[in-house]
């Protein structure tokens, strides 16, 4: 009996409930840092630490309910999973019977069907015009990808983060990138708001020696908020660029470089089919009533593709 590697990956899932105390345990040592140990009691002092902090404690808490909202969004909503009755439009009937006598077969001999691809039904359900998911045994919509974490057929899935114990994809992706946009700028402001009080830390420049507790907080929470810049900084330019060229990080890694990408609308398009057209929600996890009523990628089943590329097998 062959052992099955993926299995392993329902326990991402065990890690993933992990990350997220994780994430809230850095905002807690932030917020200690910043608003109770530093710059909280700067705004009882004379002359422009009363200001300076007001402003500094001001930007933590906007952007900190941002990153929250954000974050929890990403965690808490489906990123879109295939209905059970969808079918694809130019399905005819003998790929519905293929598909029929597929489920049929699968209480009987599912290891069979599901590895073994061999048979005219399976030829008819492989073909580039159809997409069939062996493991859900159903259809699988345009840039639908199945996640061995989830267990199920994600649309337009991007990867499967630990960090939110969810997948990435058609319905939470703008959620995504705001919580890495918002988390780039949080954990930059602490970074710099720390800086004086990790530099006096080492050059005993304090003219208030602070308490070990507070010291040791102060210290954590710099070196914390700042590797989490850079690295956020670095999924950060290259989910923009995904974005710029209207691809998801499975299909870039799909994708051949020499080939037109099919659904490549330009930029101020591509940019449109994950934040939307009304700027007043581009910096906001969530839509407009118009552009969910209105764009069929925010169902997460039907993509506009290049004009000089409709009607073209794929």
């Amino acid at each position: 009996m062959a052992w099955n590697a993926f299995k392993l990956c329902t326990g991402l899932r065990v890690v993933g409930s992990v990350m997220i105390l994780v994430v809230l345990a850095v905002v807690s040592v932030s917020y200690y840092a910043i608003v109770v140990a530093n710059y909280g009691p700067d705004l009882f002092k004379a002359g422009y630490h009363a200001p300076v902090a007001a402003l500094v404690i001001v930007a933590f808490h906007l952007l900190l309910a941002m990153v929250l909202w954000c974050y929890f969004a990403v965690v808490f909503t489906d990123p879109g999973s295939v209905p059970s009755d969808w079918k694809p439009a130019s399905a005819n009937e003998e790929d519905m019977e293929a598909q029929n006598t597929l489920l049929s077969s699968l209480p009987a001999n599912s290891a069979a069907v599901l590895t073994a691809p061999t048979t005219q039904m399976s030829t008819s359900l492989d073909s580039p015009r159809m997409r069939f998911c062996r493991k859900c045994c159903q259809f699988k919509p345009p840039r639908c990808h199945h996640c061995s974490v989830c267990g199920r057929c994600v649309l337009k899935m991007d990867h499967h983060c630990v960090w939110v114990v969810n997948c990435v994809g058609a319905r939470n992706y703008k959620a995504f990138l705001l919580f890495l946009f918002y988390t780039f700028l949080e954990t930059s402001l602490v970074s710099l708001s720390l800086l004086p009080h990790f530099i006096a830390f080492f050059t005993d420049a304090d003219d208030e020696p602070a308490l070990p507790g507070t010291l040791a907080t102060t210290f954590l929470a710099f070196v914390l908020d700042l590797a989490f810049a850079l690295s956020v900084l670095g999924f950060l330019i290259m989910h923009i660029s995904l974005v710029a060229g209207n691809t998801t990080t499975i299909e870039a890694y799909e994708k051949k470089a020499t080939a037109r990408w099919r659904y490549d609308l330009g930029r101020r398009k591509n940019f449109e089919q994950v934040f939307g057209t009304k700027k007043l929600f581009w910096f906001l996890p969530m839509y407009a009533e118009e552009d969910v009523r209105r764009m069929p990628v925010f169902k997460g089943l039907e993509y506009p593709v290049r004009s000089d590329m409709e009607g073209q097998e794929f």
